[in-house]
């Protein structure tokens, strides 16, 4: 078994633009989930409302610029249109209000009744163009560190998205440390207490879950423009959970730990990835698992890994046993 090959493989995957997409939907995720103690269920749906923002705008004819803002638009409309008539219901509730509503968007993106928009299944190709015009990087070369190489395409998008992972992590810090956000942790901690002061509890987690949903809308625009591609069936629910592993896994309600936990998430992914398919390559589990099981066992090693994490560490890598949201979030 080639451990270097696959050690290589999981970094490159580490630092991808994947990577980079995950950390800033986990930062945004973050803000509702770790800091506000909202159990949002249906984050996917706002990188999709981001993705599909910028590829109808530009398939319609709009300048890719102009998509851009319609995708961070469009994600912060759907976080005042879902959390209107849901963020008066607690924890459970909550969280299988906004796991519907996001699937019953993807359904709908996936129609035939959205077909002349949307293009149904098939989704909507080549509409980035505008942005790998302004690459800086040669296309055609591969940028190489070491063993670690890129093509100059993808590079370009890991560095504009690692770019506005940093800000939004410089964002959320400075948001956290504000007035507004003393208040959003007031929230989590006794809405009930923060609501008796005359602070508006619902207005402070509509405005968590818009700010939280731009974040991720862009996310969805990374993954979007990496793959000069936007298909409904990209976005399923079990991408939330991943984003909720991610932040779990850095340690919720921390600044730097949805990042750590996007790395580390990934190269975790791909390790077991390469690992069980040159396991089963070499016929280490004979004919008990073929090439499409081995992979679909990367996720229950990366769960068994996670699980251990709840055990030995369940406040996560970057998080505290005792209460973080008062302290040093940092």
């Amino acid at each position: 078994m080639d451990w270097a090959n696959i050690f290589t493989d999981a970094t490159v995957a580490a630092v991808g633009p994947v990577a980079a997409a995950y950390a800033l939907s986990a930062i945004g995720l973050n803000l509702q989930f770790g800091y506000a103690g909202l159990l949002n269920f249906g984050h996917v749906a706002f990188m999709m409302a981001g993705a599909y923002g910028l590829a109808i705008t530009v398939d319609a004819g709009g300048s890719f610029w102009l998509g851009l803002v319609v995708g961070v638009a469009a994600a912060m409309a759907l976080g005042m249109l879902m959390g209107g008539p849901t963020l008066r219901l607690r924890a459970d509730y909550l969280a299988i209000v906004t796991i519907s509503a996001a699937e019953i968007l993807r359904l709908l993106v996936r129609s035939s009744w959205a077909e002349p928009a949307t293009n149904s299944v098939f989704g909507i190709q080549q509409f980035a163009d505008p942005f790998f015009d302004l690459n800086p990087f040669d296309p055609t070369r591969r940028y190489a560190i070491g063993d670690f190489a890129f093509q100059g395409r993808v590079l370009w998008v890991m560095v504009v998205g690692w770019a506005l992972v940093g800000a939004a992590v410089f964002l959320l810090h400075r948001l956290i440390r504000s007035p507004w956000g003393r208040m959003v942790r007031a929230v989590r901690e006794d809405e009930d207490a923060t609501a008796a002061v005359g602070k508006n509890t619902f207005f402070l987690k509509l405005q968590t879950l818009m700010i939280g949903g731009a974040l991720a809308g862009i996310a969805g625009m990374i993954l979007a423009v990496e793959k000069q591609s936007v298909s409904p069936d990209a976005f399923q629910p079990r991408l939330t959970f991943f984003l909720y592993v991610i932040v779990i896994l850095g340690g919720a309600g921390t600044v730097w730990g949805p990042v750590f936990g996007a790395i580390v998430f990934q190269f975790l992914l791909f390790f077991f990835d390469g690992f069980m398919q040159s396991a089963e390559a070499e016929g280490w589990f004979g004919s008990a698992i073929d090439a499409t099981d081995a992979q679909q066992f990367k996720l229950v090693l990366v769960g068994i890994g996670l699980m251990t994490l709840m055990i030995l560490r369940p406040q996560g890598f970057f998080g505290r046993r005792d209460e973080q949201l008062i302290g040093d979030t940092t």
